[in-house]
C-alpha cells in the first residue's frame, strides 16, 4: 500500500477498460466536478444511487438525474447474467479473515465483501475488540487472509483504542505506526454527522487510500439517543433506513466489507424465548447479510452465534479476548 495512488480503486466495465464520470452520456466536466463535490465520485456510485436521492443532493432534475444514473447502469453493462456468472464473481471475491480460526469457520471462511456484516451483543461483550482486530487483518496480504487495503473507522462511542491496534498489529507481524497510518479514524459527534461521513466524506478516502474496510461502531448509538419516544419512532427508521442504504451502496460500488455494531434492547414482553433482541428493528434485520450474536460465556470466554444469514446455518463458536486481541479457545 506504499504507493495509494497506483492503487486507487477504479471503475471498469466488462471490457476492463476505466472509466470516469466524464464517460457517462450527458456528464461534462462542470457536472461532474458537481458530482464529486456531492460525494459521487465514481460511475458504479451514480448506477446505484436512487434518481430521487441524485436530484435531492445534486439540485438537478429528477428525470435527468434519472438518464444519468441509467446511462451510467448501461456504460457498467449491469444487466441479468446467468447464475453461473454471478457465482463465478462471487466467488473470486477475497473474504476477510476475524484472525480466529473459529470465528472464521462460524462465518463460512470470512466476512464477505458487498453486504454488511452486523456483531450485535450486550456492553462488554467484545464487539469493539473484534472491530479493533479487522482494522488490522485487512491490511494483511491475502495470503494470510487479509484485504492488503486501508480501513474506515467511524466511532460512535469513543471507544476506540490505537493501544490495542499496536498490540494486535504487532501479534499479526505488522508495524504498528503503519498499521495505524493506514486506518482513517472519525469519532461521529451525532446522527447527521455519522451520516454525512457515509455520504460525502467516505467515498473520496475510499478511493484514494485503496480502503477496503469501513467499520461503524456502533450503527444505532447517536440514533437511539437522539429520537426518543415512540412519536419519533418513525422518523428514526427512515434515516436509519437511509444510513444503511447509503452503506450498502459503498459496499457494493467499492467492493467493501462493511461491518456495524449494534446494541440489544430488552424485551419485556417475551414470556417465551429470548428476553433481548438487536435494537433497530426489522430495518436493521433486513439490511444485514449477516448477524452474529456475541455474548459472555463461562471462564472468561465469548460466544458468537449466527442469529440470521441467507447463506450460513444457525451455530456458533467460542474464542478468548487477550491482550493481543481476539484468539481462538485452545
Amino acid at each position: 500500500m506504499e504507493n495509494k495512488t497506483i492503487n486507487k480503486i477504479k471503475n471498469s466495465n466488462a471490457g476492463g477498460k476505466c472509466i470516469d464520470l466524464e464517460d457517462v452520456k450527458g456528464i461534462g466536466p462542470v457536472l461532474a466536478r458537481k458530482l464529486r463535490e456531492a460525494g459521487i465520485t465514481s460511475v458504479r456510485t451514480l448506477a446505484l444511487m436512487p434518481p430521487r436521492e441524485l436530484a435531492r443532493i445534486t439540485g438537478l432534475g429528477e428525470s435527468r438525474a434519472a438518464l444519468l444514473s441509467a446511462s451510467a447502469r448501461s456504460l457498467l453493462k449491469m444487466s441479468l447474467i446467468p447464475a453461473k456468472k454471478y457465482k463465478e464473481l462471487k466467488a473470486s471475491m477475497s473474504k476477510l479473515t476475524t484472525g480466529c480460526k473459529a470465528l472464521d469457520r462460524l462465518l463460512g471462511g470470512g466476512l464477505e465483501p458487498q453486504v454488511i456484516t452486523e456483531f450485535v451483543g450486550p456492553y462488554g461483550s467484545g464487539k469493539t475488540q473484534l472491530c479493533h482486530q479487522l482494522a488490522v487483518t485487512a491490511q494483511l496480504p491475502k495470503r494470510s487472509g487479509g484485504l492488503e487495503g486501508a480501513v474506515i473507522y467511524i466511532d460512535t462511542e469513543n471507544m476506540f483504542s490505537y493501544e490495542r491496534i499496536e498490540a494486535i498489529a504487532k501479534r499479526f507481524g505488522l508495524n504498528p505506526d503503519t498499521a495505524l497510518e493506514n486506518i482513517f479514524y472519525t469519532h461521529a459527534v451525532n446522527s447527521d454527522h455519522q451520516m454525512k461521513i457515509v455520504k460525502e466524506e467516505a467515498p473520496t478516502v475510499i478511493e484514494e487510500e485503496n480502503v477496503r474496510l469501513l467499520i461503524v461502531d456502533s450503527l444505532i448509538n447517536h440514533f437511539r439517543a437522539e429520537y426518543l419516544g415512540r412519536e419519533n419512532l418513525a422518523v428514526r427508521q427512515q434515516k436509519l433506513n437511509e444510513h444503511l442504504h447509503d452503506l450498502i451502496r459503498l459496499a457494493e460500488a467499492y467492493n467493501l466489507v462493511v461491518v456495524v455494531t449494534n446494541h440489544v434492547i430488552a424485551s419485556p414482553d417475551m414470556m417465551f424465548g429470548p428476553t433481548e433482541k438487536p435494537a433497530g428493528g426489522h430495518v436493521v434485520a433486513h439490511m444485514c447479510g449477516y448477524r452474529i450474536w456475541i455474548r459472555r460465556a463461562s471462564g472468561g470466554k465469548r460466544k458468537a452465534m449466527v442469529i440470521d444469514s441467507p447463506k450460513l446455518p444457525e451455530s456458533e463458536c467460542e474464542f478468548l479476548i487477550t491482550d493481543q486481541g481476539i484468539i481462538d479457545v485452545t
